[in-house]
C-alpha cells in the first residue's frame, strides 16, 4: 500500500516513522527495564528463608533500587575446578564472575553455583603474562597459569556462542590466576577458617572427571568436545614461578598469633 504525503505538511510521514521508531525503542527499552526488576524481585524471593516479612520487603527493595555497579561490571562467567594448593585430593567447582578491570588484568568473584542463593567462597584476580613476568618470585608462588585449563577444555564460559568463547580464550590460555576460596565448601557448611589459597591442573589426570561429566551434563556441554576445538589455539611457553606445587612443596595459609602494633 502506497503511503499517501499530506501536502499541508511534506515532513509529517517522516517525522510519524521516526516517533513510531522512538516508541517502540522506548517500549523495548522498558520491557527490557520490567524484565530485569521481575528477575530481581525472583531471585530476592529466593534467597532469605526464614528472615521475617519485614527484612524479606525491605531486601526485595534493595534489590531493585539500589544500583550496584561493580556487580552490574561483571561482564564474564567461567566455570572451572581449584584445587587445594596442599591437597590435590580436595577439588572445588567454581563459578567465577569477572570484571576486565584492566586490559591485563581481570578481578572474579567465586560461587559455588549460579544460582540466587549461590554461595560466595572465593575471589581470584588474572592477570596477562607481561605482568606476571614482572611479579617477584615469591610473590609468583601464589600463582596458577590457565594453559592446561584452557586447552583441556576444562575451562568453560557457559551460554556464549562456542566461536566467541574459543575467541576469548585464545587470550585468556597465557594468563595467570591468584585463587583464595574463603568457605571450605567441600568439608563444612559454614565458612569456617581463613582462606585457603587454591591452584589449577596443569595435565591430564589430574582432575575429577566424575565430577567435570557432572558439570557437563548439568550445563549441557562437553569439556572433550571444547578440547578437540581448541586445538588450534597456540600453547604458550610458561613463565617460570607459578604452579609452584609441582616441585613437591607449596606455601598454604595459617594463623599465627603476633604482638600488636601500636
Amino acid at each position: 500500500m502506497a503511503l499517501h504525503q499530506n501536502p499541508a505538511c511534506p515532513d509529517c510521514s517522516g517525522r510519524n516513522r521516526l516517533s513510531s521508531i522512538g516508541i517502540g525503542i522506548a517500549a523495548g527499552l522498558a520491557a527490557a527495564a520490567s524484565l530485569i526488576v521481575s528477575r530481581k524481585a525472583v531471585a530476592a524471593l529466593k534467597v532469605g528463608q526464614g528472615h521475617s516479612v519485614k527484612h524479606r520487603a525491605l531486601d526485595m527493595a534493595a534489590s531493585i533500587v539500589q544500583h550496584k555497579y561493580p556487580l552490574d561490571a561483571m561482564s564474564t562467567y567461567l566455570n572451572g575446578f581449584h584445587f587445594y594448593a596442599d591437597n590435590m585430593g580436595r577439588q572445588v567447582e567454581a563459578h567465577h564472575f569477572c570484571i576486565h578491570l584492566a586490559h591485563d588484568m581481570h578481578q572474579c568473584v567465586i560461587f559455588d553455583s549460579n544460582k540466587p542463593d549461590a554461595r560466595l567462597i572465593g575471589i581470584e584476580y588474572i592477570i596477562s603474562e607481561e605482568r606476571f613476568r614482572r611479579l617477584p618470585d615469591t610473590e609468583k608462588r601464589l600463582w596458577h597459569s590457565h594453559h592446561y585449563e584452557v586447552k583441556s577444555g576444562q575451562l568453560v564460559a557457559p551460554g556464549i556462542p562456542e566461536l566467541a568463547e574459543h575467541a576469548y580464550f585464545k587470550d585468556l590460555v597465557s594468563t595467570y590466576g591468584k585463587t583464595f576460596h574463603t568457605w571450605q565448601i567441600d568439608q563444612d557448611d559454614f565458612p569456617y577458617g581463613i582462606p585457603q589459597l587454591m591452584m589449577g591442573f596443569t595435565q591430564d589426570g589430574q582432575a575429577n572427571e566424575v565430577a567435570l561429566e557432572a558439570r557437563d551434563r548439568r550445563l549441557g556441554i562437553s569439556w572433550k568436545r571444547r578440547r578437540q576445538s581448541r586445538a588450534d589455539i597456540p600453547m604458550p611457553r610458561l613463565v617460570p614461578g607459578a604452579n609452584a606445587w609441582e616441585s613437591g612443596r607449596t606455601v598454604q595459609t595459617q594463623l599465627h598469633e603476633l604482638e600488636l602494633r601500636r
